[in-house]
């Protein structure tokens, strides 16, 4: 017992090493974002970033407004397409399929999940932009990078929404059966909303991980900075167009690019928060 209680003290006390060391590097990063980008944010108005004519770095233009658009249409269309979807796979794995059925199709969930990036993006360039093409030129578009963003946040939905329903406790699910209520009304009535705040935690884990999507959108949105009048429109993302033009910027175009880090940065850790806040809320 003694042993045990050395252990357990040992683990914790790793475990709060590692912890310390991982918010301390993500506070160095945001330090690191902040330090690279002030010489844009005290050198240059705040507010030619929404109202400068165009993105023209060479000329002192630096409008981001169209770039941040993107990546908020881009990431918001492939949660309306993986949320019902995602949501549909694990009720489907929990409650209808049989259990070699749902082991064989959550280890397929899985292994969408380790696809690399580039991988969705290759793909996303030979197969899905040729065929959207041939619907409504050009096929690099906002619609392309939705649907190829969609295909790498779904396993997350479905994962997290998978492990939400199982924590619903048996007794929940037994009561309901035992009132009469059909398999779909048990999953509406109990089901869901006892798992709910797991799968908002999930789904606002997903939206970070769209907003921070990099090379898959590079190589599937078209990369034009513009503000898209369709979804076959070509745009470029932030995240896109750190990674275009990082390598040769200089000065004020590369402050401004780590402003544009920065953008990412904050909302990705603001999407975490409310996500920290709904896990907390559901063990509460």
């Amino acid at each position: 017992m003694f042993r045990r209680m050395q252990t357990d003290r040992l683990l914790a006390w790793i475990l709060r090493i590692g912890a310390t060391v991982a918010a301390l590097m993500m506070l160095l990063i945001l330090m690191f974002l902040l330090f690279e980008s002030w010489p844009a944010l005290t050198g240059l108005s705040l507010i030619r970033f929404v109202t400068d004519a165009a993105w023209h770095p060479l000329e002192g233009a630096y409008h981001l407004m169209p770039m941040l658009l993107a990546t908020l249409l881009a990431s918001s269309g492939a949660l309306m397409l993986a949320v019902p979807l995602g949501l549909a796979s694990a009720v489907f794995i929990v409650f209808f399929a049989s259990p070699r059925l749902a082991a064989v199709y959550k280890r397929l969930i899985e292994l969408l999940a380790g696809i690399p990036s580039v991988v969705f993006g290759f793909w996303g360039l030979t197969t899905l932009a040729p065929l959207i093409n041939e619907w409504h030129p050009p096929g690099a578009s906002l619609l392309t990078a939705v649907l190829v963003l969609t295909l790498m946040v779904l396993p997350m939905i479905t994962l997290t929404a998978y492990t939400a329903f199982v924590a619903v406790p048996d007794a929940l699910l037994r009561n309901a059966a035992a009132l009469g209520l059909s398999r779909w009304g048990m999953i509406a009535g109990v089901a869901l909303p006892a798992a709910r705040n797991g799968i908002v935690a999930g789904i606002i884990l997903a939206a970070a991980r769209a907003l921070g999507e990099t090379m898959a959108v590079l190589m599937v949105a078209g990369n034009v900075v513009q503000y898209p009048e369709s979804i076959f429109d070509p745009v470029r993302t932030l995240a896109a167009n750190i990674a275009l033009e990082m390598a040769y910027a200089m000065d004020d175009h590369r402050a401004v690019l780590f402003v544009s880090g920065l953008v990412l940065m904050v909302l990705v850790m603001v999407l975490s928060a409310l996500a920290g806040l709904f896990e907390r809320h559901r063990h509460a």
